[in-house]
C-alpha cells in the first residue's frame, strides 16, 4: 500500500474531490426547491409524547444492537456478554437466550417471519439460529455459520428464510443461500467499511452507510450500484428506508442527520441536533415516515419532524451511548438499546 503522502495518491484524492464538487454543484442547478419549502402550507407534527413502557434488563455488558421481528412483538438484542436475548416486548420478559461462541457482537437481525435470527461481529462471520429448533441443552439450534470476511461483520439483514445479505469492514456486500450456505454473490460496495444495510419496503433494493461518508442504492439482483448518494462529511453510521420507497434517511457521526431522495438523486433535508456535540449512531423512520428517530452517543434518542425540520424533542432515559433502535413493523413502538446494558421499550 503506497504512503499517504505519496504525490500520485495525493493527486487522486484531489481529483476524486474535484469530481464530488462538480457533482453537487449540478445537483444544485436543478434542485428547484427544498423540503421545508416545499412543505410550508403543511401543519406541523404534534410534539411526540413517547414514554418508556418496558425497561428490560438481562445483559452483563454494552448491548450493541437491537432488531424487531415481523411480529412488532418480539425482538433481539445482542451484547459484548456474548449473549443473544431474544425478548417480548409486551411483557418485557426473556424468550431465549442464546450464548455465542464470540462475545463481539456488533450487529443481529430478525427474519420477518420470526423463525431465524443472525449475527456477527469481531469474528469475521455471520451466524444464524433457527429459534423453532433446540439443541440437547435447550438453546437455538445453530443452522449455519457464515465464514469468509477479511473485515469484521457490520451490518445483517434477512430478505427471507432462505437468504441473507451482509456487510462488512472489507467493504463488500455479500448475498447468501442460506439452504446451502454458500455466497451467492459478493462484491466491493463502498471505499471503507459498510456499516448499515436498510431494505426497502417491496424487498427488492436495498441502501447502504459507509465509513467513505456515502450511501448507495443497490438492486438486489444486481452487483452494481445503482446510485451513489454524497453529502456527509464524516462516517454514515446508519441507513432507514423511507416507508414510501422512494428516499431514506442517514444518521452520520458528522453529528447530522439527512433525507435523500432518490429520484431527484439528491439531498432533501439536513437535520441537526440542538446542541453541537451529538454525533448520530442509528437512525429510524416512523411508519408514516413523519417522525425521524436518531439513536446519539449524548444518550438520547433525538426526533425531527421530517417535513418541516423541526426538532421535535428527545427520548431521555439512557446512562450511555445509544448504539442502536429499532421500529415496530405495526409503528406502534420503539425499540432502543444501549451501551448502559439495558434495552428500552418506547411507546
Amino acid at each position: 500500500m503506497p504512503p499517504k503522502n505519496d504525490p500520485e495518491l495525493v493527486a487522486l484524492r484531489k481529483e476524486v474531490e474535484d469530481l464530488y464538487k462538480k457533482l453537487q454543484e449540478a445537483q444544485k442547478k436543478v434542485e428547484d426547491t427544498s423540503l421545508e419549502k416545499a412543505c410550508e402550507s403543511v401543519g406541523a407534527a404534534p410534539k411526540v409524547k413517547l414514554s418508556t413502557k418496558k425497561l428490560m434488563k438481562g445483559h452483563l455488558n454494552k448491548v450493541n444492537s437491537i432488531h424487531y421481528s415481523g411480529d412488532s412483538r418480539h425482538c433481539v438484542t445482542g451484547s459484548l456478554d456474548g449473549k443473544l436475548i431474544i425478548w417480548d416486548t409486551y411483557t418485557g420478559n426473556k424468550m431465549q437466550i442464546i450464548p455465542l461462541r464470540s462475545a463481539w457482537v456488533m450487529s443481529v437481525a430478525f427474519a420477518s417471519s420470526g423463525n431465524y435470527v443472525a449475527c456477527g461481529g469481531m469474528d469475521n462471520m455471520c451466524t444464524v439460529y433457527d429459534l423453532n429448533n433446540r439443541d440437547a441443552n435447550g438453546v437455538a439450534k445453530m443452522v449455519r455459520e457464515l465464514a469468509g470476511y477479511d473485515g469484521f461483520l457490520s451490518s445483517c439483514r434477512f430478505l427471507d428464510d432462505k437468504s441473507l445479505i451482509t456487510g462488512s469492514g472489507d467493504m463488500k456486500i455479500c448475498k447468501w443461500d442460506l439452504e446451502t450456505g454458500r455466497k451467492v454473490s459478493d462484491f466491493i460496495a463502498h471505499n471503507g467499511d459498510v456499516v448499515s444495510i436498510s431494505l426497502a419496503p417491496d424487498g427488492n433494493t436495498f441502501v447502504t452507510g459507509s465509513v467513505d461518508k456515502t450511501c448507495r442504492l443497490w438492486d438486489i439482483r444486481e452487483n452494481k450500484p445503482k446510485q451513489t448518494f454524497f453529502g456527509h462529511e464524516a462516517d454514515v453510521n446508519s441507513v432507514s428506508y423511507h416507508p414510501s420507497g422512494y428516499g431514506f434517511a442517514t444518521g452520520s457521526e458528522d453529528k447530522s442527520a439527512r433525507m435523500f431522495d432518490i429520484r431527484s438523486d439528491q439531498q432533501l433535508a439536513l437535520y441537526k441536533p440542538p446542541s453541537p456535540n451529538s454525533g448520530f449512531t442509528s437512525c429510524a423512520l416512523s411508519i408514516s415516515g413523519r417522525i425521524l428517530l436518531c439513536g446519539s452517543d449524548d444518550n438520547n434518542i433525538h426526533m425531527w419532524d421530517t417535513l418541516k425540520n423541526q426538532h421535535n424533542g428527545v427520548l431521555s432515559g439512557h446512562d450511555n451511548r445509544v448504539t442502536s433502535i429499532s421500529v415496530a413493523n405495526n409503528g406502534i413502538a420503539v425499540a432502543s438499546c444501549s451501551w448502559d446494558q439495558t434495552v428500552r421499550v418506547w411507546g
